[in-house]
């Protein structure tokens, strides 16, 4: 077997479609592209989201909502996560790379603790925000809450 010998499989390859040779070819005439209309016409291409003349999807749905430009977006940490973290680490003092360390949250993500789960170990937690509920647990047990 030499390099100039080797062919395709039999029935691996197929030839192109000839088009547009003439009546005898049977593709001549229109060349497969049907009578008239856009689609025949050279240069023709559709536009994204064009219905055939249809009014499109986009317009006829109405618009509504806002998206608020001052959003803040808080990832949650609830205190069952530091009850846990407690107990397997014995960590009391809580912060940003406290919380990135155990995979919570990113480093520089903005951290609200919420208040699922019960709290028994005393703990100082560091954080952007607090719930209501989250905090009077945490102080309840004499540990101290201090907003970043």
């Amino acid at each position: 077997m030499e390099l100039h010998t080797i062919k395709p499989a039999k029935g691996a390859t197929k030839k192109g479609k000839v088009i547009a040779r003439g009546q005898g070819s049977g593709r001549g005439g229109t060349s497969t592209k049907g009578h008239k209309g856009a689609k025949s016409r050279s240069g023709y291409s559709k536009k994204n989201g064009f219905e055939g003349g249809q009014m499109p999807l986009q317009r006829r749905i109405p618009k509504f909502g806002f998206k608020n430009i001052n959003r803040v977006e808080y990832k949650a940490v609830n205190l069952s996560d530091i009850q846990r973290i407690a107990d397997k680490k014995g960590i009391t003092e809580f912060d940003n790379e406290v919380f990135a360390a155990n995979g919570l949250v990113s480093s520089n993500a903005l951290i609200k603790i919420l208040a699922k789960g019960k709290l028994s170990s005393k703990v100082s937690v560091k954080a952007h925000a607090f719930s209501q509920n989250a905090s009077d647990a945490i102080t309840a047990l004499g540990g101290t809450i201090d907003k970043i």
